[in-house]
């Protein structure tokens, strides 16, 4: 029998969801689904338009073209996006190894060492290139860092000021994405040639600058920076970590933040993503910081481990007050760009910086006096009056992608992938035949860093290809990823990336697109965009989608402007508030208060729906001011709520939008579509219903899909001011979304809807086994669940004083990762199986968790003490099974507990339980200095 795309990605086969079903006790799955949802939103018609399911190979075909008529031209384009050569040991290591893309975020950090290790060389990387003390785990991209260092220095300015002085040379992208962040936070920007000018008159908290500018100039900031301290203000600046090798960081010329881009370091461009950003503070900040920060801690032996720090800034505990989105991260790309420089350490940085100046140097040579500044990194702007469009095209029939600046400029970008014969090309194209070396004997001026940087032992012993393919082993192994096993993640849904999918985001036909390039060299990738937003639209019910977000939370945020402008454009400026459940994920609450909406929270029933009441009398209280509802559908609780058609019809009556959060779309594709149930607006997270791959906390894409009504209001290009532009490139993160085309090309409207009704039948299968061992807190009409369970500990730890972080830490000597601890209840565990975990793994997971309930029967019994237990101890090292064993319970208990199945391979968490008090009372944020080695 010749199996489809859809029977390997679907886990359990049509045997095992027989058994599944007669546990649930439905005969089938179109008696779950009519037994789990709402009959008044189930959409019968829905995914008609799809076209029909191909397999894997017809599939990538289809792939091979799209990048065949892409034309892959030598880019100069610059302005923060250069061609890179990966070196082909991560390509093939990391990038395309499942040990690294399918891992999740490090919220369990003992089996997570090796992406936080990692993580932690990518912020001693930053932080020792910008010259500052902390630097976090990676943002999205250059443009939204940019925005976060906006709100960081306001945050951490006691002035009253609203005003943001950006100078003329700072990326446009950036300025574009900068004033749709600022608009909406009643932030004033002005824009000044301050290297020319100084600092305007006037009061203002802070000033942006860009090193080098987006114009090439190298510019002495200290002044500005010294003059902009004594009015008050503080300093960020865009920092180009390569230059930063040979020039003076601005951290040492006295910046209080850098923010910027990590995708020149092995990361390609893609079309616009995904790429790690990055933020840089100095240590008096490192509280205000955005997104992830990676420190380190101490074990329950004493031993240093690694762990995510300062965590009760996110937003699930701060929610409207939160700093800024947690989902602000790209960790895969992050971990790219810190292993690339750990395999060329300082000196092969340096070298790469000065072959990409000289580069430039000879161009600027060969040009003699036409180029406009005489300090430069890798960026010439020259002048050629009225000339440019000719230059720009003559440069185009060699193959080389220049950048049009205005009719009179033309600015040219060197990168590590320039060579000689390029620069021979781009000076024929100005007219120039012969190439005029500079004299080699004279110093370049540009070289003003003094300070070291990568000194730690991370970023020397891993130059041979022998040595980082080890090192790569060796972290990986530290860590449970989707190749191990099943990560039972609520919310998260973290299910199969299929190597199909997976296969072109490394070919050059995607990968190596500048974002800014002409479009008739992109016309395969734009026709696949077209073919996902139109799928998409059909998927959802809604009338258009934009792809730009590059997260969930950007996609919620884009989404919630798009409200915010529509009722601005009708005159209802009034309409300013934002109900939220109190279910709702965290995000929600931080993507309001960052669009400018008041928050307003909902009550949630006994049984977890929205209260309607509740709902009816916030209606009531805000009738004037409400703008909008955000839900999760299904809820946060993991049930279909009965009665949200008529939840929209009371806010749409009200005169307000629904915002339907896109989270957990897995349970409706192929069954209901939130823009025909009453949506007005949802984002969608590809790397969780679609299949893009979590890589240990992004990549992600989170488009934001609309009504025709509000389609107007979408985020536009970048390059053009006003556009409301919400990341740095109009596609985000566009070298990824081949794998979602991949995948619902390869499923079908059938395999799709096939897929949501298993991991419904997989999640309610789940709940049906651990009911009478842990209670399903929530369930729907008729006892189902959705697409994930929520598991009660309240009472069982009550009674034996076993918490979910003992169950959590013990699952990993079960060889799995846990479930979401205490979101959205405290003291719970919400459990999503997805579909494409087998019978067999989903009965391995519901076998540990009665093992691990038997445990707290035997500590609820007295048989081990509360404080000293295999619950209370795990995780269990290799390392601890040596020497005195002083515990009530046996190492065979501790390490093979009753339950695990001898036929897995045991995993070894690599340390023990880690102490989160003592790491945040002793925050470090970067590798740990030499004389750690050497003690």
């Amino acid at each position: 029998m010749t199996r489809s795309f859809a029977d390997r990605h679907i886990g359990p086969d049509r045997d095992e969801l027989r058994q599944m079903l007669d546990v649930v006790g439905v005969a089938s799955l179109d008696d779950l689904a009519a037994a789990a949802l709402p009959a008044g939103i189930v959409d019968g018609g829905v995914l008609s338009a799809l076209p029909g399911a191909v397999g894997e190979h017809e599939a990538l075909a289809e792939l091979a073209v799209f990048a065949a008529s892409n034309t892959v031209a030598t880019s100069m384009i610059g302005l923060g996006y250069y061609d890179t050569l990966t070196p082909p040991v991560l390509v093939r290591n990391l990038l395309e190894n499942p040990a690294w893309y399918t891992a999740y975020t490090p919220y369990q950090p003992e089996i997570s060492q090796g992406r936080l290790e990692a993580l932690l060389n990518f912020q001693t990387m930053v932080s020792d290139l910008t010259g500052m003390e902390v630097a976090n785990a990676s943002m999205l991209d250059e443009a939204t860092a940019a925005a976060e260092a906006m709100t960081l220095l306001r945050r951490a300015n006691r002035s009253v000021a609203a005003r943001l002085l950006v100078d003329v040379d700072v990326f446009p992208q950036t300025k574009t994405v900068l004033a749709t962040r600022a608009e909406p936070l009643g932030i004033e920007l002005v824009e000044a040639d301050l290297a020319a000018g100084g600092l305007p008159e006037g009061e203002f908290f802070g000033v942006l600058l860009q090193a080098p500018g987006a114009s090439g100039r190298i510019v002495d900031w200290a002044p500005v920076i010294e003059a902009a301290h004594e009015r008050g203000a503080l300093v960020a600046v865009g920092a180009d970590l390569l230059a930063a090798t040979l020039i003076t960081p601005p951290g040492e010329q006295g910046a209080d933040a850098c923010f910027g881009t990590t995708q020149r370091f092995g990361v390609p461009m893609g079309f616009g993503g995904p790429h790690a950003g990055y933020l840089s503070v100095r240590s008096q900040h490192a509280r205000q910081l955005p997104g992830r920060l990676v420190g380190v801690s101490v074990d329950a032996d004493g031993a240093p481990a690694y762990r995510l720090a300062l965590q009760t800034r996110e937003q699930h505990i701060r929610r409207e007050k939160a700093t800024s989105n947690i989902c602000t991260a790209q960790v895969l790309l992050a971990i790219v760009a810190a292993m690339y420089a750990c395999y060329h350490g300082a000196d092969g940085l340096r070298a790469i910086a000065r072959r990409v100046h000289g580069h430039a140097v000879t161009l600027a040579a060969g040009l003699g006096g036409a180029a406009v500044h005489d300090r430069f990194f890798d960026t010439v702007l020259v002048r050629v009056p009225g000339g440019a469009e000719a230059v720009v095209g003559k440069a185009k029939s060699r193959g080389i992608n220049l950048r049009l600046v205005d009719a009179d400029h033309v600015a040219v970008a060197c990168d590590e992938a320039t060579t000689d014969a390029h620069i021979a090309a781009v000076l024929e194209s100005f007219g120039t035949s012969s190439v005029v070396e500079p004299d080699a004997g004279v110093p370049v001026p540009i070289e003003t860093r003094s300070s070291d940087f990568l000194t730690h032992p991370a970023f020397h012993r891993y130059h041979t290809e022998t040595a980082m393919l080890r090192y790569l082993r060796e972290l990986s192994d530290k860590d449970i990823a989707l190749d191990r096993s099943m990560i039972p993640l609520g919310s998260c849904t973290m299910k199969l990336n299929s190597t199909a999918e997976m296969e072109p985001i490394t070919w050059p036909g995607f990968a190596r697109l500048h974002p800014y390039a002409p479009v008739e060299d992109a016309p395969g990738l734009l026709r696949l965009i077209d073919d996902l937003q139109n799928w998409l639209a059909e998927i959802t019910g809604y009338d258009s989608v934009s792809l730009q977000p590059n997260a969930g939370s950007q996609g919620e945020y884009a989404g919630l402007l798009a409200i915010r402008r529509y009722h601005l454009d009708r005159g209802d400026v009034h309409r300013d508030t934002c109900l939220i459940p109190s279910s709702a994920h965290g995000t929600n609450a931080a993507s309001a208060a960052m669009a400018g909406l008041r928050v307003e929270v909902v009550k949630c029933r006994a049984n977890g729906d929205v209260d309607l009441d509740d709902l009816r009398a916030k209606i009531a209280d805000h009738a004037d001011r409400l703008a909008c509802i955000m839900i999760t559908y299904p809820s946060t609780h993991g049930v279909f709520e009965q009665e949200v058609a008529e939840l929209c019809a009371l806010v749409h009556d009200a005169g307000g939008q629904v915002y339907v959060d896109g989270a957990n779309l897995n349970a409706l594709v192929g069954l209901a579509r939130p823009g025909r149930f009453g949506g007005d607006v949802s984002h969608l997270n590809l790397h969780k219903t679609f299949c893009i791959p979590h890589g240990g906390g992004g990549p992600g894409v989170g488009p934001v899909a609309v009504r025709a009504h509000l389609a107007k209001y979408l985020p536009g290009d970048p390059l053009e001011p006003g556009s409301h532009a919400v990341s740095a490139a109009r596609y985000g993160s566009a070298s990824i979304l081949p794998i979602t085309w991949a995948y619902i090309r390869m499923m079908g409207a059938e395999g799709l809807r096939r897929a949501t009704l298993t991991a419904i039948a997989s999640a309610n299968y789940v709940a049906r086994r651990l009911d009478e061992y842990f209670p399903v807190l929530y369930t729907g009409e008729h006892g189902m669940v959705a697409h994930e369970c929520i598991l009660d500990l309240r009472e069982i730890t009550k009674r034996s004083g076993v918490t979910v972080d003992d169950v959590a830490k013990r699952l990993a000597d079960y060889g799995f990762h846990a479930p979401t601890m205490s979101f959205p209840v405290a003291g719970t565990l919400m459990v999503e199986p997805t579909e494409s975990e087998n019978l067999a793994e989903l009965d391995e997971f519901v076998a540990a968790m009665i093992g691990i309930r038997r445990e707290i029967d035997q500590v609820a019994d007295g048989v081990w003490p509360v404080g000293d237990n295999p619950l209370r101890g795990a995780p269990h090292t290799a390392a601890g099974l040596v020497g005195e064993w002083d515990h009530p319970y046996s190492r065979e208990i501790a390490v093979y507990p009753r339950g695990l199945s001898h036929s897995r391979v045991k995993v070894w968490p690599p340390v023990r339980r880690i102490d989160g008090a003592f790491g945040d009372r002793n925050l470090v944020c970067t590798c740990p200095p030499l004389e750690a080695y050497a003690d």
